[in-house]
């Protein structure tokens, strides 16, 4: 049974709060940064095809002939799709790497390298070329390559560190509502690029890659990753207790049998400010992808991810493209697709620890998103119904998709199976993001070829296959933990 409300919240203290709002926010600012060129992209699809407005009636041929870089809006739309390909590939790959370098180095370290790597390589992708007018296929793919690259030990560094902090109990809830730092993201990073578009959008880039770096700044000074860093002990099932005989700050958590015998060696225990060459070791990527429910998860993110980055790279093109409406009014009515998740992670979540179990909420809302998809294909010309179906999808897509990038990954990397070794939790969140992020990558690509050739009708029912693949992907685990619920009510039943 979850604890009570009070109960529950007085294992935290106000460092809780701070890594909760730090890793909150760093995640934030990625997220916001990531989300402008999502929102500018027809600006930069104009910038790079010939038109009207650059033109020989407003400029000299020569002008516009070194802007165009693409001959027509399809070609250029195409190039946008292969970015976003390019990015995710990068970043998939960086997701297997930086979560084992998160399970071997000081996370915070990590953590502010990708920030503020990420927020200079943004910098000259979208502003410092506009400003030289250097228009090159080959260096925005090199400079979006290092970006995904860097990005990539966001993730995994601010998950391990949240799940350093806080415990099993009402991780669910927990995780749910801090999840929400993608969807918050995109929200701001939608209210910035069209507070500024007017003026071009390098400025979106610029305002937004200052920001993050800042960000990474203050995470730098003020993060800390570990309990064990102002003398305290967590307990992953139950929350915190006084740091009694191991002053290490550096090693997560200890197994009962190491505490016992740090009793006998309390000589040892100032050397242990020092690196630790033996126990508790970070198990290594094989080891990792092997443990038990981090196959199916990883697959099911793949198709999950897929559909989700969809909309965040494409909804405000196929806003503005699909119902001509202007690049700032769809920036703005993208954001009920986030509104939509943040409340689906917090409720789906909070329903997950209630029930004990995950999968057969995620089951549930799959089903629905699938449902929800169909709908949303189908809307009208009008802003308000589009909202409330937008709002609707992202409950359903955006909630799973949240659920088990943070509250499901933690699960996985403080399993039973580890023995003891809490070291594990980056290289598990790497693995399974890192896959949903392979699938995002190809779908991408996928989209614009399938928008190209036969419509948005039929992206849409892309997304609908996407999605009951995860459905079947996870279809062991919904069984086994549906059987578990049966057997604990059948046994309650013969103890009444």
């Amino acid at each position: 049974m979850p604890p009570s409300c009070c109960g529950y919240l007085s294992q935290y203290t106000h460092h809780h709060l701070v890594v909760f709002l730090l890793t909150f926010f760093s995640y934030v600012l990625l997220h916001a940064s990531r989300k402008t060129f999502s929102n500018v992209k027809v600006s930069i699809s104009a910038q790079w095809t010939p038109s009207v407005q650059n033109g020989s009636a407003f400029s000299p041929g020569e002008t516009w002939e070194d802007h165009r870089m693409f001959s027509d809006e399809r070609n250029a739309t195409l190039f946008l799709g292969a970015l976003d390909s390019i990015f995710l590939f990068s970043y998939a790959v960086g997701l297997y790497l930086s979560g084992v370098v998160g399970d071997r180095f000081n996370l915070r370290y990590v953590l502010c390298f990708g920030l503020c790597g990420s927020a200079a390589v943004e910098f000259m992708f979208g502003t410092l070329t506009e400003w030289l007018h250097i228009y090159n296929v080959y260096v925005y793919c090199i400079l979006w390559v290092v970006n995904g690259l860097l990005q990539s030990a966001v993730w995994p560094s601010v998950v391990a560190v949240m799940g350093n902090w806080f415990g099993k109990q009402g991780r669910g809830f927990v995780f749910g509502l801090w999840s929400a730092c993608a969807s918050v993201g995109n929200i701001l990073g939608a209210f910035l690029a069209s507070s500024v578009l007017k003026y071009g959008y390098e400025y979106a880039f610029l305002v937004t890659s200052v920001i993050q770096f800042a960000g990474g700044v203050v995470v730098f000074f003020g993060l800390l990753t570990s309990p064990k860093e102002i003398g305290l002990s967590s307990d992953s099932e139950t929350g915190l207790s006084a740091l009694e005989t191991d002053s290490d700050s550096h090693r997560p958590l200890m197994s009962d049998e190491e505490a016992e015998e740090d009793d006998d060696k309390e000589e040892e225990v100032e050397a242990q400010d020092e690196p630790l060459p033996a126990t508790p070791r970070a198990i290594t990527f094989c080891q990792a992808f092997c443990l038990p429910g981090v196959l199916p998860y990883s697959l099911a993110y793949a198709c999950l991810k897929l559909v989700n980055y969809s909309f965040f790279f494409w909804l405000p093109f196929y806003l503005s493209n699909n119902f001509g409406w202007k690049e700032a009014e769809a920036d703005r009515l993208s954001v009920w697709y986030d509104v939509g998740g943040i409340l689906g992670g917090t409720v789906q979540g909070l329903i997950s620890d209630l029930m004990g179990k995950r999968a057969p909420v995620l089951a549930i809302s799959l089903a629905l998103a699938m449902g929800a998809l169909v709908g949303y294909s189908n809307s009208p010309n009008d802003q308000v119904i589009n909202a409330a179906l937008l709002a609707a999808t992202g409950f359903f897509i955006g909630g799973p998709s949240n659920m088990i990038s943070s509250a499901i990954s933690a699960d996985l990397g403080r399993q039973e199976a580890l023995r003891g070794s809490q070291q594990a939790l980056a290289t598990v969140t790497g693995i399974v993001d890192g896959t949903g992020s392979i699938g995002a990558a190809f779908g991408q690509y996928l989209v614009s070829l399938i928008e190209g050739k036969l419509g948005w009708i039929c992206v849409f029912y892309f997304f609908i296959v996407m999605t009951g693949g995860s459905i079947l992907f996870i279809s062991p685990l919904l069984f086994k933990e549906v059987r578990a619920m049966w057997r604990d009510r059948q046994a309650l039943r013969r103890q009444l």
